[in-house]
Formats: C-alpha cells, structure tokens, sequence
C-alpha cells in the first residue's frame, strides 16, 4: 500500500471501498475525459474496476494511484497516480484528473506538489514525464507551474474519441524540482 500523503487540504490515499461513486462523479463528467482516450462513464462497475486496479497494482508494485480526498470530508474529488516504474532509470510517468467542480481552486497543483516531493525524496525517483494534448492548454499551465520542460511533440500519436491527437511531451529531473525555491515541500507521509 502507498503510504498517505497530507498537504495543507488535501490527503492523497489509497482507495477505499465508498469511494466509488465519486470516482464514477469525476470520470462521468465529458470535459474531466475531454482529453482522455476513453468516453465518460457511465456505470459504477468502471469505478469499481479502477478501484480493483489500483488495489492490485498496490500489491504488485507496478502502479501507484492516490485518491485526491479533501482533508475535512475524505471526500474523493480526483485521482493523481505515478506509473511505468523503470527502476535502473529511476523514472516513472505522472497521471492526474480532478472533478470539474474542483478546478480553478490551486487542488490539482497542491496534490501534485505532495505527489513529486514523495517521488521525489521518498521513492528516489530522477525523472517524471507526462504526456498530454496540447490542446489541454490548463494541463500544459499545470505541469509548467511544477517545473515540467516540454521535451518533445508527436503529431497524431492517438485516437481519442473518434479524432486524431497529438501528444505534447513533458519531463521533470529531481534537481529541476530541487531547484525550486518558491515553494517548500508541502506533504508527508503518514501511517
């Protein structure tokens, strides 16, 4: 099991098994999956598959997905997750969604502010990427407030709902992230 992540409103943890109607909430909302390769959803038994998921992938160690909860309620209002672990490399992949009643608040940066600072000094990871549509102009903002370079472009590397789509590139080095001086770390681990 991932170790439980706080920061100053969020606490990044582990699903539980409540937690599937406000993972179906977040992934049943069109502009959350806009640049997703798969459609809202629209049955519980999806959330209940990611839930299995990432509760196997705890076990395996292949996948390490958080529930984004608010600190106050547990309540889940998005999903961040490191995966494709390369461990010679000390390098992984970053992924995030957030609820669209949560966005424009500073939540999906708080979160992956917690997230990198463990993957970070905790995991020892050297390198995180991501890759996302350019045309997610709020994604591209979001990894460059984190320290995040575009590194690379890839015309109509995806299919996504029926279109072409091109990937825009992005890497994060540990001494990027430790180069940042506006903002300490904001997250531990408990438990």
């Amino acid at each position: 099991m991932p170790p439980i992540l706080r920061t100053g409103r969020l606490i990044l943890r582990p699903f539980e098994n409540d937690d599937a109607a406000d993972l179906l909430r977040v992934f049943a909302e069109p502009d959350v999956v806009r640049y997703w390769s798969s459609g809202a959803w629209t049955d519980i038994a999806q959330a209940e598959a990611m839930i299995a998921e990432a509760r196997q992938a705890y076990r395996d160690g292949g996948l390490a997905r958080y529930a984004i909860a608010l600190v106050g309620t547990n309540r889940l209002i998005g999903i961040c997750n490191l995966r494709g672990f390369f461990e010679q490399n000390r390098r992984c992949e970053l992924g995030y969604a957030l609820g669209r009643a949560y966005w424009g608040q500073g939540y999906a940066a708080e979160a992956l502010e917690g997230l990198l600072d463990h993957a970070f000094h905790v995991l020892d990871i050297n390198r995180i990427e991501a890759d996302i549509d350019p045309r997610n102009e709020a994604s591209a903002r979001l990894l460059e407030k984190l320290g995040f370079r575009q590194e690379g472009y890839m015309p109509e590397r995806w299919i996504v709902h029926g279109e072409k789509a091109d990937t825009a590139f992005y890497g994060l080095l540990r001494r990027y992230w430790d180069e940042r001086t506006a903002l300490p770390s904001s997250a531990h681990a408990t438990g």
